[in-house]
C-alpha cells in the first residue's frame, strides 16, 4: 500500500477511535489493560524470539553497547512492562476529572474538567517496552495512539502490540484504538509529522537526531525533550558516602537512559576535604572520566574537550569539573544543560533551596539518583517521556498529563446585562 494512503486511513482509524473511547468507562478501559498485562506475561516466549531477532538487526547495523542494553529484553524486563500495565490499569481515571470550580457574582457555576487530548502519536527508538507503556497511558487517559517504533524493535514491538490489541478486543474496544504502523519505511514518520487532521500531538522518544528531526519538520504540535544532559553537583556540605553511592548509581545504573549522570560538578570545598574520591570511585567503576584541568590529575582520568560538557553520551563516559559552590554550579548548569534533570548532593537546605529556585530543568533532585527521572518512580505507573518544554506538560508524561480540559457552565435562565 502507498504510505500516504496507509498514513491517512490509521489516522481516520485513530480519530472514530478516540471518539469512542471519551466515554468508555474507566472499569472496561482497566479490564483491557489488566487483559493485556497478562497476554504480555502469557506470550513472553513470543516476545523473547522477536526481541532475539531485533538484536540480532541491531548488532549488524552497529548500535552501541548502551543502544543495545535499551533493546533487550528478558524475563525481569518483561515482568516490569506488566507491572506498568497492571499499575496504571489501577490508577484513578482522570478523565472527568473536576480541576476547579467557582461561581461567579453572574450566578454561573462554572467547572474545569479533564478530557482526552484525541489522538497521540508517538514516534520511538530501540525501546520495545515503549509499545506497553505508552499504549497503557494513552488507553488509560481516553486516547488513541498511533505507534511508530524504530526499525531495530520492529518484531519486539509488533508482539507487544498484538497483546494490547487482545486486551482491547476482549473488552469490546475499538481495536484501532492503538495501532503500530506496520512499517519501517521513513516516509511513515514524515506522514505522522503533517497529519494535522487526525493527529493532535505527537510525542518523540529517542535521540537526538530523531527529536531534533521531529521538532523540525512536525506540523502538529509536540512535547518532547531534546537531549538529557543530566548533572550531578556535589555541594560542600555533601555527605561523603551518599555522594558517593548516589553518584555511582546516578552514572552506571543504565548509562544509556535519558536520566543518567553525564557531568559531574565537584564544589572545591568538597574537593578540598576529600580529594578525588568520587573520580575514583567512577575510575574503579569502568567509567571514563574527561575532567577540567584539576580532574584530569587523577591517575586514569584523560582531559575533557571544550564539547564534552553539555554532551549527551549515554555510555560509560562522564564529564567533570570543580567549581565554586552552588553558585558557579548553577552558572554552568544554565550554560550547558538541557532542563532535563539536575541532582544537588547537599546536607545544606539553605544551597539546596537556592539550587532549587534558581534553575529551571523539569526535574530538579536532593540527594537522590538522576535515575529516578522515570514516570513509574513517580508514580505513574509508565510514561511516554519526558517533557522539558514549558507548556502543557512537564516532566515525566503521564496518563494525567495526556488530558486536555473544557470548561461546563451552567446558569439559571441567566443573561448578561
Amino acid at each position: 500500500m502507498d504510505i500516504a494512503e496507509m498514513m491517512l486511513e490509521i489516522g481516520q482509524q485513530a480519530r472514530d477511535a478516540a471518539r469512542e473511547l471519551a466515554i468508555v468507562p474507566d472499569t472496561v478501559k482497566a479490564a483491557a489493560l489488566n487483559q493485556a498485562a497478562e497476554s504480555v506475561w502469557d506470550r513472553r516466549a513470543e516476545i523473547l524470539a522477536a526481541n532475539a531477532k531485533d538484536m540480532d538487526f541491531a548488532t549488524q547495523k552497529g548500535l552501541s553497547p548502551a543502544m543495545l542494553d535499551r533493546l533487550m529484553l528478558d524475563e525481569d524486563r518483561i515482568q516490569t512492562m506488566v507491572d506498568g500495565l497492571r499499575a496504571v490499569a489501577t490508577q484513578t481515571d482522570p478523565i472527568g476529572v473536576v480541576t476547579e470550580s467557582w461561581t461567579q457574582p453572574s450566578g454561573l457555576h462554572i467547572q474545569k474538567v479533564r478530557t482526552p487530548i484525541g489522538v497521540i502519536g508517538v514516534i520511538y527508538e530501540s525501546r520495545p517496552n515503549v509499545t506497553a507503556d505508552a499504549g497503557a497511558l494513552c488507553l488509560k487517559s481516553g486516547n488513541a495512539v498511533i505507534l511508530r517504533g524504530g526499525s531495530e524493535s520492529f518484531h519486539s514491538s509488533t508482539e507487544i502490540h498484538a497483546c494490547l490489541t487482545a486486551g482491547l478486543r476482549a473488552h469490546g474496544l475499538p481495536e484501532h484504538a492503538i495501532q503500530l504502523v506496520p512499517t519501517r519505511d521513513r516516509a511513515a514518520v514524515s506522514a505522522m509529522l503533517q497529519a494535522v487532521d487526525h493527529i493532535d500531538v505527537i510525542i518523540p522518544r529517542g535521540g537526538k537526531g530523531l527529536v531534533g528531526l521531529v521538532q523540525k519538520e512536525a506540523r502538529v504540535p509536540v512535547f518532547a525533550h531534546l537531549e538529557g544532559i543530566c548533572h550531578v553537583y556535589v555541594d560542600g556540605a555533601a555527605d561523603v558516602e551518599k555522594a558517593r553511592r548516589v553518584l555511582l548509581n546516578a552514572k552506571t545504573r543504565r548509562t544509556g537512559i535519558c536520566g543518567s549522570a553525564e557531568t559531574l560538578l565537584v564544589d572545591r570545598a568538597f574537593y578540598d576535604q576529600h580529594g578525588d574520591i568520587l573520580v575514583q570511585d567512577l575510575l574503579d567503576a569502568g567509567v571514563e572520566v574527561r575532567g577540567d584541568l584539576v580532574v584530569a590529575q587523577t591517575k586514569g582520568a584523560v582531559a575533557a574537550n571544550p564539547d564534552d560538557f553539555g554532551h549527551e553520551f549515554l555510555d560509560m563516559i562522564i564529564a567533570a569539573k570543580i567549581v565554586d559552590g552552588v553558585d558557579a554550579a548553577i552558572a554552568h548548569i544554565r550554560q550547558f544543560g538541557s532542563n532535563h534533570t539536575d541532582a544537588i548532593l547537599t546536607e545544606d537546605d539553605a544551597v539546596a533551596n537556592k539550587f532549587f529556585h534558581q534553575l529551571d530543568s523539569a526535574i530538579l533532585m536532593r540527594n537522590a539518583s538522576t535515575q529516578f527521572a522515570d514516570g513509574g518512580e513517580f508514580g505513574m505507573g509508565a510514561e511516554i517521556g519526558i517533557a522539558t518544554g514549558k507548556l502543557h506538560a512537564r516532566g515525566p508524561v503521564g496518563a494525567v498529563q495526556l488530558t486536555s480540559f473544557k470548561y461546563l457552565v451552567t446558569g439559571d435562565g441567566t443573561v448578561r446585562p
